[in-house]
């Protein structure tokens, strides 16, 4: 992934590797994590975003996660992945998070680039897998009908998360 990692994402990786040696633990644990760039500004613009999917599922790979899909549009994306029981979702979320931006600001150089400050994730069971990916897939499609706004509240609600609207977007 080269610089910028830092000790604490080496640590990261190195963690997540400590499953491997654990008799009798097994997991499936798969996240449906949505994002956005701060203040929905339209930063991820058709020539950066297929790099920067890519980049995104590289930087899950090296925690030893597993990017089943990257997605989205202008402003937000969504990412269904599975992690290994070891690695805390909000620790990967962040070197996630951190990581890409930087990416995005030393090598493809816009320096106003910033994700929100929050994600929302949700669980998802094996059974949800196929219609979870054909949803991430059709995010072009789906925005056509509905705002990221809408879809991140109805997100929301459909999940039972209690929220305070005034703090969703920071």
């Amino acid at each position: 992934m080269g610089g910028g990692w830092g000790a604490f994402a080496e640590s990261l990786r190195n963690y997540g590797r400590n499953v491997e040696g654990m008799a009798h633990t097994f997991s499936n644990l798969l996240y449906h994590v949505v994002f956005g760039t701060k203040g929905r500004e339209p930063f991820i613009e058709r020539e950066l975003r297929s790099e920067l999917h890519a980049y995104l599922g590289g930087i899950v790979r090296e925690l030893h996660g597993s990017p089943i899909v990257i997605n989205g549009t202008l402003d937000h994306v969504h990412v269904l992945v599975k992690l290994p029981p070891t690695l805390a979702l909000a620790d990967a979320i962040r070197v996630v998070k951190t990581n890409s931006s930087k990416w995005v600001h030393d090598e493809k150089r816009r320096a106003k680039f910033a994700w929100q400050s929050g994600y929302s994730a949700f669980s998802v069971s094996e059974s949800s897998v196929a219609a979870v990916t054909k949803y991430i897939e059709q995010q072009e499609e789906h925005h056509r009908k509905k705002t990221f706004t809408e879809e991140y509240l109805e997100f929301l609600e459909k999940h039972g998360v209690s929220y305070d609207p005034r703090y969703v977007f920071e």
